[in-house]
C-alpha cells in the first residue's frame, strides 16, 4: 500500500516540485494590485463602482452569457437565484447529496427543503437517469401544470445540480427532464468557470446558474459570485433583489419588497477583473496538469476522474479514486504528514443533522465516490 501512495505522491511531486504543495492557491500575477489601488482611490469601496460594472460586461463576455449579476459570494448567489426561480417556503427542490453544503442550505434559505438524488459516478455530478426515475415513482404534473410530489402534495419547484470539482454533469439530459415536469432548472455552476458542454458555458443549459470566485477557486477576488443567465427578465429581477429591492431615486430610500444585501463590492470586483484577465492562460494551465495527471496515474494502474466525453472540465480540483474507505483515509493522513495536501469530498448531505430528515432516492453511487475520492493539488502553476 505504501508504494502505491508513494507512487501518487511521486507523480504530484513531478509537476509541483518539493516542500509544501498546496491543494489550490490562489495566483496574482497581473492587475490585481493595479485595480483595487484605483479602487481605492476612487473611494467607491462598497457596492457601487465602476469595477462591479466592468467585472459583469467581463464575466459575460467569457461565459457567452447575456448577462452576469455580481454578488458578494456564490452562497448569496445560489440563494438569489432560487428566489428569482421562484422557490417559496414549503417548496421541494432536487438536487444532489454529494456537493457542499452552500448548494443544500441556499435551498434552505429560502424555507424550502431540498429532496436528495443520486449522482453519475464518472460525472459525480446529479444523475440524469435517476432523476427521471424518481419522477417517474414520485412525481406528477397536476392541471395547472405544476410538479406535485405525490406522496407529500408538495411542490417541486426547481432542480439545482451541481458541476462538481469542475466536471460537468449530464446537464442537456437534465434539462430535457426538468422541461417535461415544468420544473425551473437552476445550475450550481459555483466549481466550474470555465467548463462548458459543445460551446455551451455551464450555468447557461438551465434558465440560470451562478458561479463563485471564493479563495480557493480557478479565479479568486477573495469571495464573490455572479449568476448568470440569457433571460433579460431573470437578470434584471437577480440585480433588483441583490439591491435590496431599493426603487431608484436621487436620494429617498424606498423598497418595495424583500431584497438581500448581495451585491459584489468594488474592492472586490477590482480583483475579480485582474483574475478573469488571466482566466484563459489559468484554464490552459491546469488542463496541462490534468493530462499529466491523467497520463502518469494511467502509468502506475491509479484511477483519475476525466471529463465526459462531448464536455470540458477547468479542472479546478482533480479527483483520483482509491479502493476503498479505509484505504482513502490512509492516503490522507500519508499525504497531509508528507507536505502534500489533499482533502476528501464532502461529507453526504444526507448525513447532515440539518438534512437527514429530507427526501431522497437510493444513493448508492454518492456513497461509494464519498468513500473513495480524493482531491489531489491542483494548482496553477
Amino acid at each position: 500500500m505504501s508504494t502505491h501512495f508513494e507512487n501518487i505522491i511521486g507523480i504530484i511531486r513531478q509537476r509541483y516540485g518539493a516542500g509544501q504543495i498546496p491543494l489550490h492557491a490562489p495566483v496574482f500575477r497581473g492587475n490585481e494590485k493595479k485595480y483595487t489601488n484605483l479602487a481605492i482611490d476612487s473611494t467607491f469601496v462598497s457596492s457601487v463602482g465602476e469595477y462591479v460594472n466592468q467585472s459583469e460586461k467581463m464575466l459575460a463576455e467569457f461565459t457567452g452569457a447575456k448577462y452576469a449579476v455580481a454578488t458578494g459570494n456564490g452562497t448569496s448567489a445560489l440563494h438569489a437565484a432560487l428566489v428569482v426561480a421562484g422557490v417559496q417556503a414549503n417548496d421541494l427542490v432536487i438536487t444532489q447529496p454529494f456537493t457542499f453544503v452552500a448548494t443544500a442550505n441556499a435551498v434552505a434559505y429560502c424555507h424550502a427543503e431540498p429532496v436528495f438524488v443520486d449522482i453519475d459516478k464518472d460525472t459525480l455530478g446529479l444523475s440524469s437517469e435517476k432523476l427521471k426515475l424518481f419522477l417517474e415513482k414520485e412525481a406528477h404534473v397536476n392541471d395547472q401544470g405544476i410538479c406535485i410530489h405525490t406522496a407529500t402534495g408538495r411542490t417541486i419547484r426547481a432542480c439545482l445540480p451541481m458541476h462538481s470539482f469542475g466536471l460537468v454533469c449530464r446537464i442537456q439530459e437534465i434539462a430535457k427532464i426538468c422541461k417535461d415536469y415544468n420544473i425551473v432548472l437552476v445550475e450550481d455552476a459555483a466549481e466550474s468557470i470555465g467548463s462548458y458542454v459543445g460551446n455551451t458555458h455551464t450555468g447557461l443549459i438551465g434558465q440560470l446558474g451562478t458561479l463563485s470566485f471564493n479563495g480557493n477557486k480557478t479565479i479568486t477576488c477573495g469571495g464573490g459570485g455572479a449568476i448568470i443567465t440569457n433571460n433579460e427578465a431573470i437578470a434584471k429581477k437577480a440585480k433588483y433583489i441583490t439591491t435590496t429591492a431599493k426603487v431608484p431615486h436621487a436620494y429617498e430610500f424606498f423598497h418595495d419588497e424583500l431584497g438581500y444585501n448581495y451585491r459584489l463590492p468594488n474592492l472586490n470586483a477590482a480583483l475579480l477583473c485582474a483574475q478573469i484577465e488571466q482566466l484563459d492562460g489559468f484554464l490552459k494551465n491546469k488542463a496541462e496538469t490534468a493530462n499529466f495527471y491523467h497520463n502518469e496515474f494511467a502509468k502506475n494502474d491509479i484511477e483519475f476522474v476525466k471529463n465526459l466525453e462531448g464536455t470540458t472540465s477547468n479542472y479546478w480540483l482533480n479527483c483520483v479514486l482509491l479502493k476503498d474507505r479505509n484505504e482513502r483515509d490512509a492516503f490522507l493522513k500519508y499525504s497531509n504528514e508528507n507536505g502534500v495536501m489533499t482533502r476528501p469530498a464532502w461529507t453526504l448531505m444526507t448525513k447532515l443533522p440539518m438534512y437527514e430528515h429530507c427526501i431522497k432516492g437510493t444513493i448508492d453511487n454518492a456513497l461509494e465516490m464519498e468513500n473513495r475520492l480524493v482531491n489531489i493539488p491542483s494548482s496553477v502553476l
